[in-house]
């Protein structure tokens, strides 16, 4: 399901931050030393990690994120600080502790495989002044935020005590709170929103073995119930996500070809994190999220995810393809600002019954251009153009019907008598009109680059339609 929002939510991101360095080369023989490869190193990059990599993500998607953390006084620490500041985070809420090693994680890559990885970082907890002064930043920043992400990835900084202090906050000011877990041990984070364990880690948490949809929801209203969640969500791997609410919803997920998993409850995390801060239900955000993880683990390291790679993941799946057509205006505006380079088509109707003569008709428009975008007439604005009695089918359907075909890219309903604000918004290549239109003014044609006018299968019309169902 895609998501979007008029404003960019505003997100606190609190846990681990570290940097995943890589190293990419290729392998062509076996060192004479031992048998161990070389890698002959041809380039190397490092991004963020940890909940780095959810700040990352959540930036991606078009979040206001700002990081609460622990670093170190040392060259690691400046370099996390120097990423995260130059991909618009706000690190006002870092401190740094002396004599602390800033988490790096350095992977040799040869011929898109990993042969080796090496750590360097402090593990353990924090010190209590540094608890004192990330619990005075957060409580500080909190206000001003719409959502709370913990990404604990066992370095020391979500202490018992920090996160306890962190979701009572959060509770008391009434902002959800999603944890990304660590440990054996979950009670430090009794009362959040929602955690977000894969399906190993809620196994150990809860000594439950998951093998079955039944022992899975076991694990996954133990975990809910005894946290006083008010959801718990098992991520499952190429299996999907689940979801333990009032209901226990388990999704499927189907990633095109898997290259890395490394960040993808990063991502998972991330999304769900966006979607919920942006309106949508518990329901609509895990969809987006387990769409959001389907792209990333098609990418090789650790990655981060767009609305746009999301929309374009939905829209490929054929069983999604209908419903993730649908856009508002301001939703098809935002999709257009990256398809610059694609010739836009538009042509709108009220689309009744769809019929033959329809079908042809956005065939032929849909060849002039790479994506045909259709505005729909809502059903209040029918009724003022042909009558009470109209139109025969909701606005619902008829958008369902018309974005089940192949020709069409996107359906876009609109509630005025003439689709000429939705023209004037999408500025498109080539308006289309039936031929009817020969020597009449076509609204929106000072607007498009060209005009074409299709000719109509002859016969075939709605009101011909209505009319034969009416003699018998």
């Amino acid at each position: 399901m895609s998501i979007s929002c008029v404003s960019k939510p505003r997100i606190l991101v609190v846990g681990d931050v570290m940097l995943d360095h890589y190293l990419w080369g290729k392998c062509e023989r076996i060192s004479p030393e031992a048998p161990v490869q070389v890698v002959d190193i041809q380039r190397e990059s490092t991004v963020l990690g940890g909940a780095g990599n959810v700040a990352s993500n959540l930036i991606s998607l078009g979040s206001h994120v700002s990081v609460i953390s622990v670093v170190g006084d040392d060259s690691n620490g400046k370099e996390l600080l120097d990423i995260l500041y130059s991909q618009g985070a706000s690190i006002q809420g870092i401190v740094v502790q002396e004599g602390r090693k800033t988490s790096k994680k350095s992977r040799v890559i040869a011929s898109h495989q990993q042969v080796v990885r090496y750590d360097s970082e402090s593990k353990e907890y924090i010190t209590s002044s540094c608890e004192e002064e990330l619990l005075v930043r957060f409580n500080d920043a909190l206000a001003s935020f719409d959502l709370v992400i913990l990404s604990d990835y066992g370095k020391g900084v979500l202490t018992p005590y920090v996160t306890r202090e962190i979701i009572a906050f959060a509770k008391k000011q009434h902002i959800p709170i999603l944890v990304d877990p660590k440990g054996v041990d979950y009670s430090k984070y009794s009362g959040a929103t929602l955690i977000t364990p894969n399906k190993k880690e809620a196994s150990i948490a809860t000594k439950i073995e998951i093998i079955d949809d039944a022992s899975l929801q076991k694990a996954g209203y133990f975990l809910k119930e005894s946290l006083g969640l008010e959801y718990a969500i098992i991520t499952l791997s190429e299996d999907g996500i689940a979801v333990f609410g009032r209901d226990f919803i388990k999704m499927p997920t189907v990633a095109r070809e898997v290259y890395d998993v490394t960040g993808a409850g990063d991502t998972v995390l991330a999304a769900l994190g966006y979607a919920l801060a942006s309106g949508a239900s518990i329901q609509e955000a895990a969809s987006f999220a387990n769409s959001a993880a389907a792209v990333v683990v098609g990418k090789l390291g650790s990655a981060t995810v767009t609305l746009d790679e999301v929309d374009a993941y939905e829209h490929s799946l054929r069983a999604a393809t209908a419903e993730s057509k649908f856009k508002t205006k301001q939703e098809m505006i935002h999709l257009l600002q990256t398809k610059k380079n694609q010739k836009i088509v538009f042509t709108n109707g009220c689309f009744d019954i769809l019929h033959v003569g329809h079908v042809k008709y956005l065939e032929v428009a849909k060849s002039f251009g790479d994506m045909l975008i259709v505005g729909l007439n809502a059903d209040n604005s029918i009724k003022r153009l042909k009558g009470e009695s109209r139109p025969i089918n909701p606005l619902e359907d008829r958008a369902y019907i018309l974005a089940s075909l192949e020709s069409v890219s996107y359906v876009v309903p609109f509630e005025e008598d003439t689709p000429f604000d939705l023209i004037s918004a999408i500025k498109p290549d080539i308006l289309v009109k039936g031929a009817d239109y020969e020597g009449k003014v076509v609204v929106g044609s000072d607007i498009a680059k060209e005009v074409r006018l299709v000719q109509f299968v002859e016969g075939k019309s709605t009101t011909k339609i209505i009319e034969r169902a009416q003699q018998k």
